[in-house]
């Protein structure tokens, strides 16, 4: 027999019930994680969305290389991010899963490239809904990044440029000669040898090779395999040259939206004194370097923390 205290007891456990799959169904509505391709410059190109909320600003990720996929191990700088963003990564063509999907229908190029993170740049801001996102790249992605901010400002909310290739002429120069003085401080004999015969811009897949193999060893890193950089270097080398021609600091000296750097005190790939001397001149809405003094090149993986934290404060405040 159901007593009158029972029935209040079991009307308000259904309540309790509802309530808590109701919240739950909301929660989960308005997370996004999604996984497909696009067809983004006439080829199905990979993208993966993830966010807390479906109503945050959107952040496009480029990332570095070129051809270096970050899908494997972005989560490492971006799982605060997602908290404040809808974050949108995307494999590049002839990298990842859009190899994997197909390969490109035309021969690389700096232009095709920026062709193509224009026309997914628009894709996202139709997708979402927003007038502007903003972009984020790492190394080559930092350099398309900037590109795409300057050409096409009126899409870009703020430009977010990790360790960006800005005169990679003159920062392989740089890197070059502080690797010679390097050898020949340490009598390093096959160090001198081989960084003798390097030229930049570089003429050969040798030259690249050990200009990295070196970089490597005196910044404390594991060399890259030869056979990789000989397979990276017959794809990419062409269009990687015609981006390190490109200087910012004598063509692009203004932008019209904000632009942030984020450079590793250790970095001689992109070399850090490039980024210092570049943000001095640089005219913008607003413009600010940040110096990561524990890092080199990669300093979303070595100080993933810091790094969201200065992005959020700068878009969220």
């Amino acid at each position: 027999m159901l007593t009158h205290n029972n029935f209040y007891l079991k009307k308000w456990i259904i309540s309790i019930v509802f309530l808590f799959g109701f919240l739950s169904y909301e929660l989960a509505m308005s997370k996004i994680d999604i996984h497909q391709s696009v067809k983004i410059g006439g080829i199905q190109q990979w993208i993966e969305i993830k966010s807390e909320k479906d109503d945050n600003p959107v952040l496009l990720f480029l990332h570095g290389g070129p051809g270096n996929s970050a899908m494997g191990y972005a989560h490492k700088f971006t799982s605060e991010l997602r908290k404040h963003f809808i974050v949108v990564l995307w494999d590049q063509r002839e990298t990842g899963n859009t190899l994997r999907l197909n390969t490109t229908n035309q021969p690389l190029s700096l232009s095709l490239m920026e062709s193509d993170v224009k026309e997914m740049t628009d894709y996202v801001c139709t997708r979402f809904s927003k007038k502007k996102i903003y972009l984020m790249g790492h190394s080559w992605g930092g350099f398309l990044a900037l590109r795409m901010a300057a050409r096409y400002p009126e899409e870009v909310a703020a430009c977010l440029a990790i360790s960006p290739m800005i005169d990679q002429l003159a920062s392989e120069k740089l890197s070059l000669e502080w690797m010679r003085a390097q050898a020949k401080k340490s009598n390093n004999l096959p160090a001198i040898a081989e960084l003798s015969q390097i030229k930049v811009p570089f003429e050969n897949i040798s030259q690249i090779y050990w200009h990295r193999h070196w970089l490597a060893i005196f910044t404390g890193n594991r060399p890259p395999n030869k056979i990789y950089v000989e397979q990276w270097a017959t794809r990419w080398l062409s269009a990687f040259n015609e981006a390190s021609a490109i200087n910012f600091r004598t063509n692009t000296p203004s932008f019209g939206c904000p632009v942030y750097l984020f450079i590793g005190e250790k970095d001689y790939q992109t070399h850090f004194s490039i980024a210092q001397d570049y943000i001095t001149s640089l005219k913008a809405e607003k413009k600010e370097l940040f110096w990561f003094k524990n890092s080199g090149h990669n300093l979303n993986l070595t100080e993933p923390k810091k790094l969201q934290a200065i992005i959020i404060s700068l878009t969220h405040n």
